[in-house]
């Protein structure tokens, strides 16, 4: 079984990113599928015994954010990657076209509401980034969003947004929720031979929209909006991780080493009891082997 390293994949802060440059397609750390299955079991039964210990511990949260192009595997990931921890300590939030409502707010609002609390995991399966994304690539949808107009025309927005993005997640680190970025890099290629897949699938159809295809027209924009986006954003605290995603039995082992790598580092520990309880649980075991 071959290491993952990693802080290979990790965004430096302030770092020049040029995606054309990234792999989408890494050396496989897997030798056979049986082998791919192995690892992944393995990873998925530590993940369990750290969330354990992170509801028992209930010092940290962990927020885990999936970004990347459509087709690029993220439910994928977080279907087979997340499958063996417990339900009741995770929650996962997809975001789509904002609400009404939503939109009444700052970007920020609809994602914080569902922020995970001390001793769970939160996933978002797209998140407040999609703000510097999409909406960089479309610069119309700052229209519905009631921004004062000098405000919504100036290039100062996206590092305005970059700043209140970092500025959250400063808070959250300082407050003990650990975040995990990573974006699934897929090449236009790939996506290509996976959206023939979604049309030539009967059971995959409903996976593919014709807007996923008007989409594709503007990759070179979402890369450039990528690549300024995590440059800017990716802090030692809550840094960015580029993910080759070309291979979805690769990606997702790395993902869930990553993932890992995060949860270990936090140094966690079960709570000591104590002489209190101590001689409470002495009084009870008297009780229950009468």
């Amino acid at each position: 079984m071959l290491k993952i390293n990693s802080k290979a994949f990790q965004v430096l802060p302030g770092e020049k990113i040029d995606l054309q440059k990234r792999a989408t397609l890494s050396s496989p750390v897997y030798k056979s599928i049986a082998e791919y299955q192995d690892i992944l079991k393995q990873h998925i039964s530590e993940l369990s015994t750290q969330q354990q210990l992170l509801y028992a511990s209930n010092q940290h949260a962990v927020l885990l954010i999936f970004q990347a192009m459509d087709a690029a595997g993220k439910d994928g990931v977080i279907k087979h990657v997340m499958s063996g921890i417990n339900p009741q300590g995770c929650q996962v939030f997809s975001y789509q076209h904002p609400s009404e409502a939503e939109l009444q707010h700052d970007f920020l609002w609809r994602t914080t509401r569902n922020l995970p609390e001390r001793g769970r995991i939160g996933i978002f399966n797209r998140s407040y980034y999609e703000e510097v994304l999409i909406v960089r690539v479309h610069p119309e949808i700052l229209d519905s969003e009631g921004l004062i107009d000098q405000q919504s025309k100036s290039d100062n927005i996206w590092i305005n947004r970059y700043r209140s993005i970092a500025d959250l997640e400063r808070h959250l680190h300082i407050n003990g929720t650990r975040i995990i970025k990573l974006f699934l890099h897929i090449s236009k290629e790939e996506q290509r031979k996976r959206f023939l897949q979604r049309i030539d699938a009967a059971d995959k159809n409903w996976k593919l929209s014709y807007a996923d295809m008007k989409e594709r027209e503007f990759w070179k924009d979402y890369m450039y909006a990528y690549q300024e986006c995590m440059s800017a954003t990716s802090t030692p605290e809550s840094p960015w991780y580029i993910v080759p995603a070309d291979d979805k039995e690769n990606a997702r082992l790395i993902v869930s080493r990553i993932i890992l790598d995060t949860f270990i580092g936090l140094d966690m520990h079960y709570p000591k009891s104590t002489p209190k309880q101590k001689r409470e649980f002495q009084a009870m075991r008297k009780r229950l082997i009468k």
